[in-house]
C-alpha cells in the first residue's frame, strides 16, 4: 500500500468520527432534495415554464454542484485549516509525509463522501419522485468528476493560503457564495443569458452546466470542460507550491 493510501485510510477513519463532516458530505444533498421536493409547492409538477418538464428534474444537476460547493468549501477547507491551528500539521512536518500527499488524501476522503452523498440525493429523488436516470450518463460522470476536481482544488488552495479558520472562513465564503450563485442555485435552471456567459467562465457555473447539459442527453460543451481542467490544475499546483505546514 502506497503512502497515500495509506494516508488517504486514515483520513477517512477521522472524517467518520465527525458528524458534521458526514452529515454535509453525505447526507446534506439527499436531505435538502427531499426537503425541497416536497415543501415547495409545484416543484415535482409539470410546469408551462418550462415546457411541461418538472422543476426538480431541471434542479437535481444543479443540487449535485450544489454538493461539490459544500463538500470542498465546507468540509475539505475546515479539515485542513482545523488541522492546522490544533498543531497537527506541524506534527506531521517530523514525518515523512509531503504535504502534496496529506492533500491528495484529503481530497481523495472527502471526494469520496461527495459521490456517495450525490448518489444517495438521486436514489432518493428517484424513489421518492420518480427522477428519472440521466440521458447521457457518461456525460453526466464526467462533468461531475472534472467539477470535483476543480473545486476541490480552489478548496486546497484556500486552505493553503489559510493560516487560521478565522482567515478561511473568510475567503472561504467569498468563493463559496458567488460560486453558488453562478451555478444557479438561487436561480435555477432559467438564469439570465447574460449572467450565464459569466458563469460559463467560473468553475462551478461550468460544472453546473455541463451536468445539466448533460442530464438532458447533450454532451459537456468544450468550453467548460476546459475551465473545469484548468482551473483544477492552476490551483492545484498552487496549493502545492504554496502549503506550509506552520
Amino acid at each position: 500500500m502506497t503512502a497515500i493510501a495509506k494516508l488517504s485510510a486514515t483520513e477517512s477513519k477521522l472524517f467518520l468520527r465527525e458528524p458534521i463532516g458526514v452529515f454535509f458530505g453525505v447526507l446534506f444533498p439527499a436531505a435538502l432534495i427531499l426537503v425541497l421536493g416536497s415543501a415547495i409547492p409545484g416543484f415535482t409538477d409539470p410546469s408551462k415554464d418550462l415546457d411541461g418538464a418538472r422543476p426538480i428534474d431541471g434542479y437535481l444537476p444543479i443540487m449535485l454542484a450544489l454538493a461539490i460547493a459544500t463538500v470542498t468549501m465546507v468540509t475539505l477547507v475546515s479539515a485542513l485549516t482545523g488541522y492546522r491551528e490544533k498543531g497537527v500539521l506541524r506534527r506531521m512536518a517530523t514525518t515523512p509525509v509531503s504535504p502534496s500527499a496529506l492533500l491528495t488524501a484529503q481530497f481523495v476522503v472527502n471526494a469520496g463522501a461527495l459521490f456517495a452523498g450525490s448518489g444517495l440525493a438521486y436514489a432518493a429523488a428517484a424513489i421518492a419522485f420518480h427522477v428519472q436516470v440521466p440521458a447521457n450518463v457518461a456525460g453526466v460522470l464526467l462533468a461531475f468528476l472534472l467539477g470535483t476536481g476543480a473545486m476541490g482544488a480552489v478548496a486546497l488552495f484556500v486552505a493553503a493560503i489559510s493560516p487560521n479558520t478565522r482567515v478561511q472562513a473568510g475567503i472561504a465564503a467569498i468563493v463559496y457564495y458567488p460560486m453558488m450563485f453562478f451555478a444557479g442555485v438561487w436561480t435555477g435552471p432559467v438564469m439570465p443569458h447574460a449572467v450565464r456567459r459569466i458563469a460559463d467562465y467560473t468553475p462551478l457555473g461550468a460544472a453546473s452546466q455541463a451536468l445539466q447539459d448533460a442530464w438532458v442527453g447533450d454532451w459537456p460543451r468544450p468550453v467548460h470542460l476546459a475551465v473545469m481542467v484548468a482551473t483544477a490544475a492552476l490551483f492545484g499546483t498552487a496549493a502545492a507550491k504554496l502549503f506550509r505546514w506552520e
